[in-house]
């Protein structure tokens, strides 16, 4: 009788099966919390806000009244 085909190896010598990567939003997520990017993220988050702040209403409190 000719071997069978198929799995190959007994079950003790396979490889364990693999994880799956993870998906774009844990990645980014850990991008953004990553201690060496503290920097960046806050000085593009201060930016936003300084930008929606001027974009609004509430930057006319700014314009000096002649």
């Amino acid at each position: 009788m000719a071997p069978k085909r198929g799995s190959g190896a007994p079950p003790a010598i396979r490889a364990p099966p693999q994880r799956s990567q993870p998906s774009v939003f844990t990645q980014t997520y850990r991008f953004l919390t990553n201690s060496e990017n503290a920097s960046v993220v806050r000085a593009v988050a201060v930016f936003g806000a300084a930008a929606a702040f001027l974009h609004s209403s509430l930057a006319e409190n700014l314009v000096p009244a002649f």
